[in-house]
């Protein structure tokens, strides 16, 4: 972490200074750095799919709600990346744009969990 946060600054430095001069560089430079964190951070994220996938296993969880579930979760991670990339480069309301599309991809991801949910509940309340 505190790798990340000493590249963070120092990116934040650079731009600074490249910011009024040569803005394009600047934004290019949030980018590039953005994207390598990201992808440093996608080697942690594969261990912590690993672990629940395990103990998903062993606690006898049906496998395809756990994916289910763990490209929700990835779907918001990346469009929440997206986002704040598109916010960085002034562009709010395209970002609010793909705030919504990544919350429609994981409502409709979620329907079949939920009509399972729904299933459920309906069968322990009529007993069957």
């Amino acid at each position: 972490m505190v790798q990340i946060a000493a590249v963070v600054l120092v990116t934040v430095f650079l731009v600074i200074l490249l910011q009024e001069q040569q803005p394009a560089f600047a934004f290019l430079l949030v980018l590039f750095v953005g994207s390598g964190i990201f992808l440093v951070l996608a080697d942690k994220l594969s261990e912590i799919i690993f672990m629940i996938k395990k103990l998903a296993s062993h606690a006898g969880v049906e496998f395809v709600y756990v994916e289910t579930m763990l490209k929700i979760i990835g779907v918001a991670y990346i469009a929440e990346f997206a986002a704040q990339i598109t916010k960085d480069a002034g562009q709010e309301g395209l970002a609010a744009k793909m705030e919504l599309a990544g919350k429609v991809v994981i409502l409709s991801m979620a329907v079949p969990i939920l009509s399972l949910l729904i299933e459920t509940i309906l069968s322990m309340l009529t007993g069957k």
